[in-house]
This record gives C-alpha cells, structure tokens and sequence, in this order.
C-alpha cells in the first residue's frame, strides 16, 4: 500500500511537472499559428486559424535569418565539437594518465563554471578590442569553445571513471602509446559520451544571446538569437505571432538534433558494470 501510494505521488508529481513545462510551449506554438494580420493582442489559448507558414516567412525576410542560420551553426558545430575533444583530452589526462594532483586538475578545468558567464563580458571585450578579435567569426567561436569546455569535462570525466583500468593497462603492456590508446581505445568507449556532450554545447551555443549581441555588432556575423532579438526590437511592429514563428523556426534544428542523437545522449548516463 505504502509502495503504491508512493507510485501515485511520484507520477502525480511528474505529471504536474510535465504540463508546466508544456504550457509555455503550448501558448508558443497556439500564438505562432495565428495570421499576424488577425491577433487580437491578446494571448490565444486554442488554435483558430493557421497561418504559421506566412507568419515563417516574414520572420524570415524581415530578421534576415538564413545568414544568422548559418552563422550559428558554423559556431554550434565547430564550438561543440573542439569542446567535445579538448574534454575528452582532458578526461584521459587525469583519469587514465599517471598525473599528479588529479583532484587539483579537475577543479581548475571545472572551475569554469562556477562563475557567472557575465563577469567574464569585461575582460573578453577589452582583450577582443586590442587584438582585432571583436566581432569577428573566430573571436566568437573562441569564446563559445572556452565556455564550453569546462561542463564537457565534467561529463567526460565521469564517464571515464567508470570505464574499466584492465583494458588500458593490457595496451600500455603490449607497447601501445598513450597517443594510441586515446584515438583507438579510449575514443571508442566514450563515443557516447562526447556525443552527449556534443548536443549538449551545441545547444548550449545555439541559443546563446549574451555573446551574440556583446561581442558582435555586424549583421552577416551575428548568431540566430541575436538576430531574433533584432526583429523584436527594430521590427516590434510584425506582432508577437512573427516573433514566435521565428522563434518556433530557429528551434527546430535544436530538436532534430536532439532526437537524433537521443539513444547516445540515454546509453552515456548509464554506468559500465
């Protein structure tokens, strides 16, 4: 009685959690649908007419997103992906390696995030300025990599705690260097886990604001957030259902990926026995 009433409770609890999460969502997509030219001001609960693909279509033309498209995914791919091997570099240094201070190793990397991102918007614009990194394609994946890594680490090497000794230990007998050892057995048994860590930053990058509107100010350089920003801002007379179109539309390829790569981001929380 005790472990069924527990039961009920628990998905009670998930239940109420899953439909506050939805809600937002609901009301994006409802308002999304209505035609720019008929909505009233006034938040729609249920779908009346549809006229999500016209409402796609200004946002589109009006924010010039397909260049800020292809902008953020130029720095999602690049900063995730050079996230995902620095980490995954790191992970094999202190935990399969002999290197001293481990613990000391971890706490530096890992130390990246425990400050708040915008302590660092300073520093990063005066150092941007002097060396002609400001608003520039490279200064913004440098900096999208840097942040990236320190939560990349974290995953990888605890992925790497549980991976087993026994196998390192027979290739490092048989001659195998440790250069070896990363790329042809350590690489392999954490796939999934830089996979995971991958969507992970990716995500993280797509939808990144702050850095895209402090550290940029050209429009063929911007990321997609910035330029959804702009059409809020310089544009506010579209309406909300433009803005959520355009928002339900840079959303998507964040999703697709998701998706994708649902089974490695599930298979990289699991514990090896």
């Amino acid at each position: 009685m005790t472990m069924s009433l527990g039961r009920v409770l628990r998905n009670t609890v998930i239940a109420v959690l899953a439909l506050l999460w939805l809600v937002p969502t609901w009301l994006l997509v409802v308002n999304a649908l209505v035609p720019a030219g008929s909505y009233s001001g006034s938040p729609h609960w249920l779908p009346r007419d549809f006229g999500l693909f016209g409402n796609m279509s200004q946002a589109w033309d009006k924010a010039n997103l397909g260049p800020a498209l292809g902008n953020s995914l130029l720095y999602s791919v690049v900063s995730a992906a050079a996230a995902a091997v620095i980490a995954g570099f790191a992970a094999f240094a202190t935990i399969i390696m002999p290197v001293k201070r481990q613990a000391l190793w971890f706490w530096v990397i890992y130390s990246g995030t425990l400050l708040p991102l915008q302590v660092f918007i300073r520093p990063l614009f005066l150092s941007y300025a002097h060396t002609s990194l400001y608003d520039t394609q490279t200064g913004l994946v440098l900096i999208y990599t840097a942040i990236a890594v320190p939560f990349a680490f974290f995953v990888m090497r605890n992925y790497a705690l549980t991976l087993p000794r026994e196998v390192v230990e027979a290739a490092r007998m048989d001659g195998a260097s440790w250069w070896r050892v990363f790329w042809q057995i350590h690489v392999p048994l954490t796939r999934s886990a830089m996979i995971a860590v991958f969507v992970f930053q990716f995500v993280a990058v797509w939808n990144d604001l702050m850095f895209g509107i402090t550290m940029v100010t050209s429009r063929n350089i911007r990321p997609v957030m910035a330029a959804l920003a702009d059409l809020q801002g310089n544009y506010s007379n579209v309406g909300p259902p433009i803005v959520l179109a355009g928002a339900l539309l840079v959303s998507l390829p964040t999703v697709v990926l998701f998706f994708s790569a649902q089974r490695f981001f599930v298979s990289s929380l699991k514990i090896h026995r």
